[in-house]
């Protein structure tokens, strides 16, 4: 792949940052990178290398920046399949299943839904300079459901600006040990780092954690446990198994945050991301994905409902 090279001529009559200028010429790129590519050498400005972000444009000067290829992320290409449940040009939406970790970590080197995307995506254009998926938001590794990823700089802007407006809606199944005070409701409890257990997260104070909103409502009961649709309205680190637990109804079969003995048959906790609606790149209708719900927890709830 080969160089890009961009060319603009700066006709304001106020000056203006170069950086700012290049980054509403090229939007799909964020300010940072912008700045890493001044920085980097390959901006010129007048036919010379400007090297400093914040210098002041005039009326009249030609821009060129160069966009390199992206390089290599160091992450090997996996064929591992994935359930697609839609594909375009500019991401994928995935049904993730339980037991797959999205990104790579420690203890988590292969397998992970990063190695199976760029197996799955040969030609990817890249995010921030690099040959790697954009993955907007995450799930557990033990929790089923729909993910999107990016193919694209342009596109991953796109998902994370909706994320970040709160535009996306995201539906999750929870099966739940008991029932909530109330059979729909909502949770407004700040989440941050348990003081305890750092890798663990927990409701704290405000000033200690960030805002944390869920909606829940009941679909089934069942003797001693309750099927919920929950709506979180924020995307906090484990915010529904943490706000569930905080009501005093936790995730079935959640060893962390739930009952140290699981209630049902299940080897994870019963967790899945079962519908979402977003606005994908180029159009101004939202659009809505389901998964349907896995076989294992499907299981659970026909031999509840047996009983």
């Amino acid at each position: 792949m080969a160089d890009r090279i961009e060319v603009f001529r700066f006709e304001k009559q106020a000056r203006e940052r170069l950086d700012v200028f290049l980054t509403t010429c090229l939007p799909e790129f964020s300010r940072s990178r912008i700045q890493g590519l001044i920085k980097n050498g390959f901006v010129k400005v007048n036919s010379e290398v400007v090297m400093k972000a914040g210098v002041d444009l005039e009326p009249g000067q030609k821009i060129e920046i160069m966009i390199p290829p992206p390089v290599p992320s160091g992450l090997l290409a996996e064929n591992i399949p994935l359930d697609i449940i839609f594909e375009n040009e500019d991401l994928v939406v995935v049904n993730k299943p339980a037991g797959m970790v999205v990104h790579p970590s420690p203890g988590h080197e292969s397998g992970t839904l990063v190695h199976a995307a760029l197996g799955h995506i040969p030609d990817l254009e890249g995010i921030g300079g690099e040959e790697r998926p954009g993955i907007v938001h995450r799930l557990d590794k033990d929790t089923s459901g729909l993910i999107v990823i990016a193919k694209n700089e342009q596109a991953h802007r796109w998902l994370q600006e909706q994320f970040k407006s709160r535009k996306v809606e995201k539906i999750y199944l929870a099966l739940v040990d008991g029932r909530p005070p109330t059979p729909a409701g909502r949770v407004e409890a700040p989440i941050g780092r348990n003081t305890t257990h750092r890798k663990l997260m927990a409701v704290v104070p405000l000033e200690k954690g960030r805002e944390a909103v869920s909606e829940y409502r009941t679909l089934e009961s069942f003797p001693a446990h309750t099927l919920l649709e929950v709506h979180p309205l924020t995307g906090r680190t484990h915010q529904i198994r943490v706000h569930l637990a905080f009501l005093g109804c936790p995730v079935a079969a959640d060893m962390v945050y739930g009952k140290h003995k699981p209630t049902v048959d299940l080897d994870r906790h019963f967790l899945h991301a079962r519908k979402l609606k977003i606005i994908i790149p180029g159009e101004k209708q939202a659009r809505i994905f389901e998964a349907p719900i896995p076989k294992d927890l499907q299981s659970i709830l026909e031999q509840l409902r047996q009983k």
